[in-house]
């Protein structure tokens, strides 16, 4: 054991220890949560459960409110999404494409909604939907959202469009195709790995989105994270354990499910400026 320590040199062995202990920060607190979430009595100082039991599930999936939330929040999360992309893969495209003065500062400023406290921009922005007739409707909501997927489908949209050679639209327009036929058949399928990513990213944010749906959607409109606020308040930790699971699930499976997409390479394009 120790020839074969020695034979990996410290470096290996370093980065085996971080990565173990950033496997133990990430994983532990899941676990946590999951065991939790399947608890009947778990009381101080025992390391598991006593019991186990899932009539926090039942009684978390037997509420109304729950319910319509859930259905809500993904339907917002998928018209935001599509909004999103309608209205900012043009914008993206634009600033990789065509120069203009001042593009770097208006690609920059897309950066600028997450570079102050939410709840002071929400506040600043619901001042403005309360004169333009937006507080408490689905369109207020939505746009509140989609303040935060701006930066999104836009930086990393517009890397990807950076990153389709001319060289290649260029062959297509000697062949004969026109410049909209260049663009479906040529440039969009070739961006659309970072356009994916960028959606899957707005549909997350979308769904985890809590304090601009509280403050510009209450009374009518409840998503999961403004439902999970009172559960956790009015009940015991478990049916917030299980609230979080059902929260987590959606994010868990689609960054599978997208995982094809989702690569260091095309985040890391998306968040240079050119």
């Amino acid at each position: 054991m120790i020839w074969y320590l020695r034979s990996l040199g410290k470096r290996k062995i370093l980065e085996f220890l971080v990565l173990i202990v950033f496997v133990v920060f990430f994983l532990v607190p899941l676990l946590n949560l999951l065991i939790l979430a399947v608890s009947g009595k778990w009381q101080y100082p025992a390391l598991l459960p006593q019991s186990f039991s899932l009539e926090w599930w039942r009684f978390v999936l037997s509420q109304d409110d729950v319910l319509s939330s859930m259905w809500l929040s993904f339907l917002i999360a998928v018209v935001v999404t599509a909004s999103s992309v309608i209205l900012c893969v043009p914008a993206a495209y634009a600033f990789a494409r065509i120069k203009f003065p001042l593009s770097r500062w208006f690609l920059f400023s897309f950066l600028l909604t997450h570079a102050f406290p939410k709840m002071g921009l929400y506040v600043s922005i619901a001042v403005l939907f309360y004169k333009f007739g937006l507080m408490n409707t689905f369109v207020g909501i939505v746009l509140i959202h989609m303040v935060n997927t701006l930066m999104y489908m836009t930086w990393i949209p517009a890397a990807s469009f950076r990153s389709v050679h001319r060289a290649q639209e260029e062959s297509a327009r000697d062949a004969g195709a026109g410049p909209l036929r260049v663009f479906w058949k040529i440039t969009l399928p070739m961006a659309m790995p970072g356009i994916m990513v960028a959606s899957v990213f707005t549909f997350l944010a979308s769904l985890d989105e809590a304090q601009g749906t509280l403050l510009v959607g209450i009374p009518d409109y409840k998503t999961m994270p403004v439902i999970m606020y009172s559960i956790i308040a009015d009940y015991p930790n478990t049916t917030g354990a299980v609230f979080s699971v059902i929260l987590t699930l959606p994010t868990v499976i689609l960054l599978l499910a997208a995982r094809r997409f989702v690569s260091a390479d095309v985040l890391a394009g998306g968040f240079q400026v050119k």
